[in-house]
């Protein structure tokens, strides 16, 4: 509805002989010259006071910063676009569900993957973490394998000592923070395939470990020696390299060594590792592992022609078992460490004790 008038409009208005013009609405006398009035129109139209939708005139958008506490976006990236099955009004709250969930709340370059020797290192606590249980299962059975193998033949014996002197090279290289290093872990791994080839040509003769540690040595120094490397680098490469090596290379003493020794030696170095696992103090722990690797002894030793010096046998493999797990458990291992050196460093670090105890009490 308007405010206009109805005389213009009705058809039996009377005709005016005089010729008088009917009475001008507001604003005609601005057409008739020319002018028209802004606001004539504007007081007898009526106004709609209501919101309205501007479809023509309309600013564009402007792409809002992420909030951080509910979108994980770098700070150049837009807003992802919501997905249609989710509205925004049906978002929690930031925070709300932080508890509910277990994680931590959202940032803006988002929560990095924390392993448990970061935190400790972060921490201030101490640098050595232990293996646990799973490498100290691995490393009975391959233990047992080791003993199983030993009462077989020299040549069943090989299968598990290559493996064992496989894990032991790549384990040394990762426990140093050097990965994946593969000319070293190559180079370590094919110095033990030479050193069991010697050991059998040499009808089991421990020289030839000497020699092919010595070669060894002189090869990887002249590999370094051809690095474009920084010099500090080069030399702590080639002291990995070497102790890779040499590890590597020792293990093979199980080869050397008489088949009962290997037998009593490996069965007591799996159980003192399983004993050093259990949740007790570490002085408690250790005690605890030596006196049941000198039982394994001589248990072994009954079986074998050993008899009760087994218990000296299998207490000596079991401090050097001890020591190189303790050194698989230094300076913040990850778990790939654990897996690797924490399985392999036992057995290896106890090889030349299973030789020359094997050999002074045969």
């Amino acid at each position: 509805m308007t405010n206009q008038p109805n005389q213009p409009n009705q058809p039996n208005q009377p005709y005016d002989p005089y010729g008088q013009q009917p009475q001008a609405w507001p604003g005609q006398a601005y057409q008739q010259q020319g002018y028209e009035d802004p606001h004539a129109a504007q007081q007898y139209t009526q106004q709609w006071q209501g919101q309205t939708w501007e479809t023509q005139n309309h600013q564009a958008v402007s792409a809002q910063a992420p909030d951080p506490e509910t979108a994980i976006l770098t700070p150049q990236s837009p807003r992802p676009p919501q997905s249609p099955r989710t509205p925004q009004g049906s978002a929690a709250p930031a925070g709300a569900d932080a508890s509910a969930t277990g994680y931590g709340p959202a940032t803006v370059g988002g929560n990095a993957r924390v392993t448990a020797a970061q935190r400790a290192r972060a921490e201030g606590r101490s640098p050595v973490i232990e293996p646990g249980l799973q490498p100290a299962v691995l490393t009975a059975l391959l233990g047992l394998l080791l003993a199983g193998a030993a009462a077989v033949g020299t040549y069943a014996l090989l299968v598990p000592l290559v493996v064992l002197q496989a894990v032991t090279a790549a384990g040394w290289f990762r426990l140093n923070g050097m990965w994946p290093a593969r000319q070293g872990i190559a180079l370590g791994f094919a110095g033990a395939l030479a050193a069991d080839a010697a050991l059998l040509a040499s009808g089991r003769s421990p020289s030839a470990i000497l020699g092919t540690i010595g070669v060894w040595v002189l090869l990887a120094l002249v590999l370094q020696l051809r690095s474009h490397a920084d010099p500090d680098e080069r030399m702590y490469g080639l002291m990995a390299t070497v102790a890779a090596s040499a590890l590597a290379i020792v293990a093979g003493g199980y080869l050397a060594a008489a088949a009962d020794a290997v037998t009593v030696g490996a069965v007591a170095v799996a159980v003192a590792v399983l004993a050093r696992a259990l949740p007790l103090p570490t002085p408690a722990s250790v005690v605890v592992s030596l006196l049941a690797a000198a039982g394994a002894g001589i248990a072994m030793g009954s079986v074998t022609d050993l008899g009760t010096s087994g218990a000296f046998l299998g207490a000596g493999a079991a401090v050097c078992a001890l020591i190189g797990h303790r050194v698989a458990s230094y300076d913040y291992p990850s778990r790939f460490v654990h897996f690797t050196a924490g399985v392999a460093l036992p057995l290896a670090a106890a090889a030349p004790a299973v030789y020359v105890l094997g050999r002074a009490l045969a």
